[in-house]
């Protein structure tokens, strides 16, 4: 009797499989960005695997930004670093279909985003408060318009941002600025900027400034709090403004 198969797993094509063995290959060889990958006529014979099938796996590692091809003098196919922005809109993509809501981001956002700034306390330099606080003089007046009402909310969800990056981890800093990122695009795409709202600015005001101030201290505990505090408050206006999270692509050239 054949053994039994999950009919819901589904079967990797031949290109596909070789495009997976060509990504093992690489990390076993621990190749880097740049670093030329073997000729066509090399893939065919280590994969044994005819020409199209080993073009066709190309293309798959290049719509993953994996690899880069490259014409003319010098050319051929080049291992590629994936930028932060690309790996972004591929994720941004894939949650355009989830239907996420505002209790979902914030969610992460009052898990996550206390511990990272707890993990910082007094080790931001002079030249990263000043960043900081750059970014906060952008917004140190209450909106008068609705269209500097919506670069508010984008300019003080790019503090976060810039806090996340500031961070020394990467996986941190990327979930961190990709939910920044979602929820300004959320803002923009819903108009969740209109009407004015007087105290969402000024909380926010209020807590980051806070906030800035004890990342210069000595006490995690008291930043955890503030942006715990900070979180739950952000929380609660945005779900007044909206309930709903409407779907939207994320373009790679509007990332914080």
């Amino acid at each position: 009797m054949q053994p039994a198969t999950n009919r819901s797993e589904p079967r990797l094509s031949r290109p596909q499989q070789v495009a997976e063995a060509m990504k093992l290959w690489v990390m076993e060889e621990g190749c880097q960005p740049g670093d030329r990958l073997p000729s066509e006529a090399e893939l065919m014979e280590r994969f044994s695997m005819a020409k199209g099938t080993i073009r066709e796996a190309i293309r798959i590692l290049e719509a993953q930004g994996l690899v880069r091809s490259r014409t003319g003098p010098g050319g051929g196919v080049f291992v590629h670093r994936v930028s932060e922005e690309r790996a972004a809109a591929l994720l941004g993509n894939y949650f355009y279909f989830q239907h996420l809501s505002i209790d979902d981001i914030y969610q992460i956002r009052e898990a996550l985003e206390p511990e990272m700034a707890a993990s910082l306390t007094g080790r931001l330099s002079p030249e990263q408060i000043g960043q900081l606080e750059a970014v906060l003089a952008g917004y140190a007046v209450p909106a008068r318009t609705a269209e500097e009402e919506r670069q508010q909310h984008v300019d003080s969800l790019r503090f976060h941002a810039l806090l996340a990056e500031m961070s020394g981890n990467p996986l941190l800093r990327f979930l961190i600025r990709f939910i920044a990122n979602m929820l300004s695009q959320i803002t923009v795409q819903r108009r969740l900027y209109e009407p004015l709202n007087p105290e969402l600015w000024s909380s926010g005001m209020a807590y980051q400034a806070r906030l800035l101030e004890a990342l210069q201290g000595e006490d995690p505990e008291e930043v955890r709090r503030i942006l715990r505090e900070h979180m739950a408050n952000a929380h609660r206006l945005m779900r007044l403004q909206e309930a709903a999270v409407t779907p939207r692509f994320l373009p790679e050239d509007q990332l914080l």
